[in-house]
């Protein structure tokens, strides 16, 4: 679930770089989409927020709907939980602006909701430190478990020996995974 990552509140993030947080959640929607993972993009109020952000937006898979919602927890709004259901996920990766609450708060209540919950820290944002320390310290004492981006996409994909491995190296835009690879290649080749 990317939840939030509107224009306006983008604007307000000051606990990441704006210019690393956008390249996260992209990498992020790329990585997810060359391993076939299903997204749920969200906006809530769009007319107050603005967008979802267009580096995203231009990322996401052809024909992708982002709900716009007027609920806090996205999971309270139907169709964000009908479309998570639809999944038939038990393990659900979270990113949000704000971290504190877009990204919290449906995270929590889906490990309420016997789901596996997962926070990509990193492509997530927020207004400060001091938002951004209790909303980790809420969602760790309801179950919640933090990683980064990079590190979910890597678990997700479970074999390098995969056909995916070098579409999913690349997605995230990763100079060194790209290196990797290259090397890889030409020693096998060698």
């Amino acid at each position: 679930m990317l939840v939030d990552h509107q224009v306006g509140l983008l604007t307000g993030v000051r606990d990441i770089p704006i210019r690393e947080l956008k390249h996260n959640v992209v990498a992020l929607a790329r990585a997810a989409t060359v391993l076939g993972i299903p997204l749920v993009v969200t906006t809530a109020a769009d007319s107050m927020w603005g967008p979802t952000a267009p580096e995203l937006v231009e990322a996401l898979p052809a024909g992708q709907k982002v709900i716009d919602r007027s609920t806090v927890d996205a999971r309270h709004d139907d169709r964000v939980r009908e479309a998570v259901e639809a999944t038939g996920r038990q393990k659900l990766i979270f990113a949000g602006v704000s971290l504190e609450v877009c990204a919290a708060l449906p995270a929590i209540s889906a490990t309420a909701a016997g789901y596996d919950a997962y926070v990509a820290v990193d492509a997530s944002g927020t207004f400060s430190r001091t938002k951004r320390e209790p909303g980790l310290l809420r969602m760790q004492q309801a179950g919640v478990i933090f990683s980064d981006y990079g590190t979910l996409v890597v678990e997700a994909l479970a074999e390098n020996a995969s056909p995916a491995s070098g579409a999913l190296y690349a997605a995230p835009d990763m100079p060194f995974a790209v290196l990797v690879g290259q090397i890889s290649a030409a020693c096998q080749a060698g």
